[in-house]
């Protein structure tokens, strides 16, 4: 059986990527929390999502019906967040499908490391960004720019 390629579009299979994160192991750098993150809420992983949040900051409850459909990730630039620092940033952009149009958020995301574990902590959040997509067959590219067949992409 061929493992599938991991939601964070790393390039590598979930079951050395994101997988063992989601599944209590500890992210070795904040960069790949924040991607363990994004899993997360691919596929409604709140326990993670809530867990993996700083107390500081984390809420309540997270309701996984608010969830958009989420269609790729792309990771601008990392300052620090390495196996040896305690704090780190990551700054990405995430795309998701919304009413018929392909929307983008960009964050520069901050995490803290305690006690070994690294922890989300807050971002800053630019305007979300919109293309208004045209109709769509499964074959066409797919409008999120992951160059992906749509029906493999956000069409799913």
């Amino acid at each position: 059986m061929t493992d599938k390629p991991c939601p964070c579009h790393s390039g590598r299979p979930f079951s050395c990527c994101c997988r063992p994160v989601l599944a209590g192991e500890n992210a070795v750098t904040a960069e790949a929390l924040m991607r363990s993150r994004y899993t997360a809420y691919v596929v409604g992983n709140v326990n993670h999502l809530l867990g993996s949040r700083h107390l500081s900051t984390r809420p309540d409850h997270i309701d996984p019906a608010n969830f958009p459909k989420w269609c790729g990730l792309e990771i601008i630039s990392t300052e620090e967040g390495g196996s040896g620092d305690d704090r780190g940033i990551v700054e990405f952009k995430a795309s998701f499908l919304s009413e018929n149009s392909i929307r983008t958020l960009h964050e520069k995301s901050r995490f803290v490391k305690e006690n070994g574990k690294w922890f989300y902590v807050d971002g800053d959040i630019r305007p979300v960004t919109v293309k208004p997509t045209k109709k769509t067959g499964r074959n066409d590219p797919c409008h999120c720019g992951s160059m992906k067949k749509f029906k493999k992409c956000c069409g799913r």
